[in-house]
Parts: C-alpha cells; structure tokens; sequence
C-alpha cells in the first residue's frame, strides 16, 4: 500500500520572488497559492518558501503541509497554510537578493523527502538570479528527474523592453538548466491558464 500511495500523492513546492519591484505581484500570487489548495487532495504535500538571499534553506518555508485523509482535518489545514500565507504577504519586507537557484535545490530536496509520485516545482518569480557577493552557485546541476518545473508570471524587466533578447535568454537558460537535469520545463504567463499548472 505503500509503493501505491507514492504513485498516486503529489507535491507542490512554491517558490515566490520576493525582490524589490516584484513584492507587487505577491497578491496574484496568494490566489494562484488558494486555486492549488482546492486541487490538493489527501496525501498530497505543499509548501510554499520565500526566494531570499540564500535560499538553499528550512527557514525561508512560510507556510508546509501534508493533506490528511480525513476531510475535515484537511480542509482546516488548508485554512491555516492560507491564512499563513495571507499574513506573510501582508508583511514581507523586499529581498535585496534572489537565489533562485538555492530555492530550486531547497524545493527538490524537500519533495524527495516527501515520496510523493508526482512533483511540481512553481516558481513566481522574474527569474532573474541576484546572489549577494560570496554565494556560489555557478557549476551547480540540479537533479530533476519527474519533475515538473514551471515558471509563472515571468515579468518583464525595464531592461528586457528595451531588449527582449534579454528576457528570452533568461527563459532559455533556466529551461536548459532544468532540463539538463532530466525535469521537464514549462512557462505560464496568463494566470487564467493555471488548470495546467498541476500534472495530471
């Protein structure tokens, strides 16, 4: 029974940038955040963490759960991790820094643990990595097999309106890096689309 609840459970890892400019689009990202909580069932794990200076990191999780089967109990969990969430938007202070690629390898670390069957990495963010002088990163591979990895909301940066090559360099290589390390990749800008933010 065991290998069969593997198989069948799924876990979700949310990654929110929380840098500079981007603190203004946390509030879709408390909707997005409430629609995957109805998808959730039994079993299933979510956990949402901050993108910050070191992201590599427990303390950056705002807000974890493990669905309970029975459905009275998991719908008051799903009360609190909303109600987790709503508090830290209302409060959070901006990132100086944005290590996207410690948050991915925190996320990866985390649904590994979990033994759910199917694993979702989202990640809220501009993509655009800002590691504070000292932090390595750089040769980094991330182990990826079945994983989803999707990448939601990509804003647009000044720069990149002047240089779109710019925007879509970024998209390039966060995909190469996922899929380098066997995970599959995909990019939601229209927030009306997010029944296929979830594997089926």
């Amino acid at each position: 029974a065991g290998c069969e609840a593997q198989s069948t459970t799924q876990g979700v890892y949310m990654l929110l940038d929380t840098s500079g400019t981007y603190t203004a689009e946390l509030k879709k990202a408390q909707q997005i955040i409430s629609a995957i909580l109805t998808k959730l069932e039994p079993g299933d794990s979510f956990a949402v963490a901050r993108i910050d200076t070191g992201s590599f990191s427990e303390k950056d999780i705002i807000a974890k759960v493990t669905l309970d089967d029975r459905p009275s109990v998991a719908n008051q969990q799903k009360r609190i991790f909303q109600q987790e969430i709503d508090d830290f938007v209302r409060s959070v202070k901006p990132a100086q820094y944005t290590d996207i690629t410690g948050g991915i390898l925190q996320a990866s670390e985390f649904l590994l643990e979990k033994g759910v069957g199917r694993r979702t990495i989202v990640i809220y963010s501009d993509l655009k990595e800002d590691l504070k002088k000292g932090f390595v990163r750089d040769g980094l591979q991330f182990e990826l097999a079945d994983f989803h990895v999707v990448a939601l909301n990509v804003t647009k940066l000044r720069g990149d309106n002047i240089d779109p090559r710019e925007y879509m360099k970024r998209l390039d290589q966060w995909q190469a890096r996922v899929q380098t390390g066997g995970g599959a990749w995909r990019v939601i800008n229209n927030l009306d689309n997010l029944d296929e933010l979830l594997p089926s």
